[in-house]
């Protein structure tokens, strides 16, 4: 990855998993620099976008859309599942997952791994309104690596939510099919996994592989997405899987009341964006399910 911060502004220049265009957003002051054990970390402040926390060069989050990347990654995967008690994050160091799934009325534990915990540390300090799910009392933290949390723990979780950065660095091994198989191991009977999966502007090639390797360990698997402006496109997605091969993901199994959706100060995850999220146009759906 390149990026510039240059005249004022800063800049994804030139990336691999999307070559030939760029983002920029302008910044109203740098807030922290800092190399930690795994990763470039860079917080900054934007003219539009409010506070931006970039990992090796890549945008990971701004206060200005987050919401609708976290609430999507959370809700959709937690109302496949019929009652998602026990519920686990990997990666998710800014917190915003963790402050999502803990407002689910069915969920009882937030178990969340983290391999740097410098990530928390900074989203505590300069992403408060994100990292106010490590506050939540359901939640208990582990600063640790996923793979080996999740051999130590089988048959456990209703639920396994990926909140990863990018596939490059750290979180490579977090798209691989044996990741899949793991997570499968650490489910318990009609387990749901729901994990970032890009986005089919940038590389449908990739997204496809990526759900090859879950339909192997899952008999279920599809792709939800939503638009989060801060990231390539514009877009982004989940690929989702069940142990439930009659699993049904664009029909939420918990309905919120608008009462509800206030009081969990939802803005973008409802019950009609749940069900339109796996909507896809006509040549991704040839992509996904091709054979080839």
């Amino acid at each position: 990855m390149v990026e510039a911060i240059s005249n004022g502004w800063f800049s994804e220049i030139q990336n691999d998993l999307w070559p030939g265009q760029a983002f920029s957003l302008k910044i109203k002051q740098v807030v922290h620099e800092e190399k930690s054990k795994y990763q470039d970390i860079k917080v900054i402040e934007t003219a539009t976008f409010g506070t931006c926390l970039i990992l090796d060069g890549i945008i990971q989050c701004t206060t200005r859309d987050e919401f609708s990347y976290q609430e999507m990654i959370s809700f959709i995967s937690l109302n496949s599942h019929p009652n998602p008690r026990k519920v686990l994050i990997v990666g998710g160091g800014d917190g915003g997952v963790a402050r999502e799934v803990a407002k689910h009325p069915l969920v009882e534990e937030v178990h969340q791994v983290e391999i740097d915990e410098r990530v928390v540390e900074l989203s505590k300090k300069f992403l408060p309104n994100m990292a106010t799910g490590f506050q939540n009392p359901k939640v208990k933290l582990t600063i640790g690596d996923g793979f080996a949390y999740m051999k130590k723990h089988v048959n456990e979780f209703d639920v396994i939510i990926t909140d990863s950065s990018d596939p490059v660095g750290p979180a490579q091994t977090l798209f691989e099919e044996s990741y899949y198989g793991l997570m499968k191991n650490a489910l318990r009977p009609g387990g749901i996994v729901g994990s970032q999966g890009g986005s089919y502007w940038v590389d449908c090639d990739y997204l496809k592989k990526t759900m090859d390797g879950c339909r192997k360990h899952f008999p279920t698997v599809s792709y939800a997405h939503t638009n989060t402006p801060s990231y390539p496109c514009g877009h982004i997605g989940f690929v989702i899987g069940s142990l439930d091969k009659n699993k049904n993901f664009k029909t939420p199994l918990t309905n919120f009341s608008e009462a509800e959706l206030n009081d969990m100060n939802l803005k973008y995850y409802s019950r009609d964006m749940h069900s339109a999220a796996f909507a896809l146009p006509r040549w991704v759906e040839a992509k996904l399910s091709s054979n080839n």
